[in-house]
């Protein structure tokens, strides 16, 4: 009976809602970010160019069965750097972290037998905080809870994990170019490291890491790549990941946030999504704080995935993917807000030593979007907010925010 009930209402939103299509025209709804996620989900799933229903729910389906499976093999893979915190996500194993620590509170984490393996402060954001070692043969979870009972009103956390947000393939021909908009601006990446080619290498101002073994990265470079073909004048790299199979840390992406803005780059891409971490959340409003704007991809596990972070934190300006035809991606996850959409499929980039690779994922969208950012920026029409952005967007569904931004920067250099 349920079942049917479910049919039914799946086929009336069908026939009481419009085709999907791209740029359509017309004002956004202002509560877009509140309401409309279940009718506007329905009326994607019923488009007739998407796949039948049938197979668009089970892909839903899938990519929450797969998000799982594939936290729980990286545990399992990785258990002599990885374990799950108090809320079944992937930390550091063995470490937890501790925010504007004093004396007398580092002396009673010492009493309760945690070491302090590092302390210092978010370079350019005045964000102190502790590395702390939990005791031999404690669990990650039952040490935190532990500590927090100890030291009640402190905030401390587990050192979860975040992952990149999209993915290659096979060697794909170039597309439209984005010559047509407004270029120029710098854009910071907070992701691997990033390998350039000679066009890139140009842009590439400054890159530092934050993980040991820094390697290079094929999800980074192609969003160098991707920054480059849309004009992107300078670009800092951050690499969080490196070698380290606990790459990808919340300390990590808040101490590059840290360097990011000691280097005075104004807008910050990060293609990366975890859960929340209250450190890295004060590193976000710190950095917001201090003028930097922060774009950040909605991730690829679907809407039935929790909120995305860092794309959830307020103020942060979430991104979501859509295809050549302006749809949304079946596999893009979500935030609890949306700003804008960008590509995110039938889209390609110049990757070192593999060429010129397709791309598909929301990974792709957060820094065309921040291109877009920058670009205004840079010519100071960005002085008054997003308004010149909003107006360059162009408009769709409620699942595309304001608007989607670089539509036609498709190709990367």
């Amino acid at each position: 009976m349920q079942r049917h009930a479910l049919i039914f209402l799946v086929l009336t939103a069908a026939l009481i809602a419009a085709p999907v299509r791209a740029q359509l025209g017309g004002a956004i709804d202002p509560l877009a970010n509140a309401v409309g996620r279940v009718g506007d989900a329905v009326r994607d799933i019923a488009a007739p160019a998407l796949e039948p229903l049938g197979e668009a729910v089970g892909d839903v389906r899938k990519l929450a069965r797969e998000r799982v499976q594939r936290l729980a093999r990286l545990v399992s893979d990785h258990g002599d750097r990885v374990e799950w915190d108090e809320h079944r996500q992937p930390a550091v194993r063995g470490e937890a972290l501790l925010i504007d620590p004093d004396p007398a509170t580092l002396e009673v984490v010492r009493r309760q037998g945690y070491a302090v393996i590092e302390q210092g402060t978010l370079g350019g954001l005045d964000v102190s905080y502790a590395r702390l070692g939990v005791p031999s043969g404690v669990a990650l979870a039952k040490a935190v809870e532990a500590l927090r009972k100890a030291l009640p009103g402190r905030e401390i956390t587990a050192d979860q994990l975040h992952f990149p947000s999209g993915k290659s393939a096979k060697n794909a021909s170039g597309t439209a170019s984005s010559k047509a908009l407004p270029r120029g601006g710098t854009v910071g990446v907070i992701d691997g490291g990033i390998a350039v080619s000679d066009a890139g290498a140009r842009r590439l101002v400054s890159q530092h890491a934050f993980a040991s073994g820094t390697k290079a990265s094929d999800h980074a470079s192609a969003i160098a790549s991707l920054l480059t073909g849309a004009g992107t004048a300078r670009i800092y790299g951050a690499d969080v990941y490196g070698s380290d199979s606990a790459g990808g840390n919340a300390l990590a992406i808040a101490k590059a946030l840290g360097w990011m803005k000691g280097q005075g780059v104004p807008v910050v891409s990060i293609s990366l999504v975890g859960p929340s971490n209250p450190l890295l959340a004060r590193a976000v409003a710190a950095a917001q704080a201090k003028g930097m704007v922060i774009v950040a991809a909605v991730g690829n596990d679907g809407a039935a995935a929790p909120p995305a972070y860092p794309a959830s934190y307020p103020g942060v300006v979430a991104v979501t993917g859509v295809d050549g035809a302006g749809r949304v991606l079946i596999e893009a996850g979500r935030a609890t807000h949306l700003d804008y959409a960008a590509p995110g499929a039938d889209m390609s980039a110049l990757v070192p030593g593999r060429g010129r690779v397709s791309l598909r994922g929301t990974s792709y969208a957060a820094p065309l979007a921040a291109s877009r950012i920058a670009a205004r920026l840079a010519t100071g029409d960005g002085a008054q907010g997003l308004g010149s952005v909003d107006a360059e967007a162009l408009k769709g569904t409620r699942r595309t925010g304001r608007g989607v931004l670089c539509n036609i920067c498709r190709s990367g250099l």
